[in-house]
Parts: structure tokens; C-alpha cells; sequence
């Protein structure tokens, strides 16, 4: 990382901060428990709806706002930049899969580790269940990339 770009000291204690934040915000809005989850997705209880609507004016103000008052992120010096992923098979199969694992733990990641926190250690078998499916991703789509590599006259 050149200077310019070099992070600033409470980079790493403010991200951690934010994390506190964000886990206590998922168990103070029941978005740590499951069946709160379950509840919402089987349009019984439409609490969560309120949750996500905050959620997303905060992100809306930031990713379109921030830009114009400031050039650079303030903690690392990096310009600030949208990565934009085009909607093709992977983005759609992937959000699939995504929607039916939440769908039947009733938990999204970063609520699952949160739900650590209220006391649902039955949980880790979902967190497990999270880790092995990313290996197995990641493994499937290494071996796929190698198989789709073209031989070389070295080989």
C-alpha cells in the first residue's frame, strides 16, 4: 500500500466498533432470531419490513451522498468507487441458493453470529453449515478453472 493510501490507526478499531453496532442492531430488532425470520418471510409478521427500510435509507444516503462532500474514504485514503456485477446466471443461481438456505435456517450470515450472541448455540450447525458450502464453492469453482484452463506446449 503506497502512503497515500495508507490506513489510518483507528481504521481497525472502528470497524470493529461498527460490528458491535451492527450485532447489537440485529438483536435489539429480533433480526437474531430465527423464527422472527421465519415469521417475516411467511408474511405473518412484517416488523423486519421497518428493520430493512432503515437499513437501506442509510445505505442509499451514503453510497449516493458521500461523494459529493468528500473525494477519498476518510480511514483509508482510497478514492471512493462502485463495483457494479452484471446480473448473469452465477449473480441469479447464487441468490437462489442464498434465498432457500435463509429461507429454511431462517437466518442471513451475519445474523447467524449474532444470534451466537442472544444464546441460539443450536446456530453453529447453520455457521457450519455456511463454512462447508463456501469451501465446497470455492473448491468446485477452483477445479473448474483449472479444467477450463488451455494446455500449454510447456505442459
Amino acid at each position: 500500500m503506497s502512503a497515500e493510501h495508507e490506513q489510518h490507526r483507528l481504521f481497525l478499531p472502528l470497524v470493529f466498533v461498527g460490528g458491535i453496532l451492527f450485532g447489537f442492531g440485529l438483536g435489539f430488532s429480533h433480526m437474531a432470531q430465527p423464527e422472527v425470520v421465519l415469521s417475516f418471510l411467511q408474511f405473518t409478521d412484517f416488523g423486519l419490513l421497518f428493520v430493512m427500510f432503515g437499513a437501506a435509507i442509510v445505505t442509499g444516503v451514503t453510497f449516493f451522498g458521500v461523494e459529493r462532500f468528500r473525494s477519498r474514504a476518510p480511514l483509508t485514503g482510497a478514492a471512493y468507487g462502485r463495483r457494479l456485477k452484471t446480473l448473469d446466471k452465477n449473480v441469479v443461481v447464487g441468490g437462489g441458493i442464498f434465498g432457500v438456505g435463509w429461507g429454511l435456517s431462517g437466518i442471513c450470515p451475519g445474523a447467524a453470529y449474532a444470534s451466537l450472541g442472544i444464546g441460539n448455540v443450536p446456530i453453529l450447525y447453520g455457521i457450519v453449515g455456511m463454512f462447508v458450502g463456501a469451501y465446497i464453492q470455492g473448491f468446485w469453482r477452483s477445479t473448474r478453472a483449472e479444467s477450463s484452463t488451455p494446455a500449454t506446449t510447456a505442459d
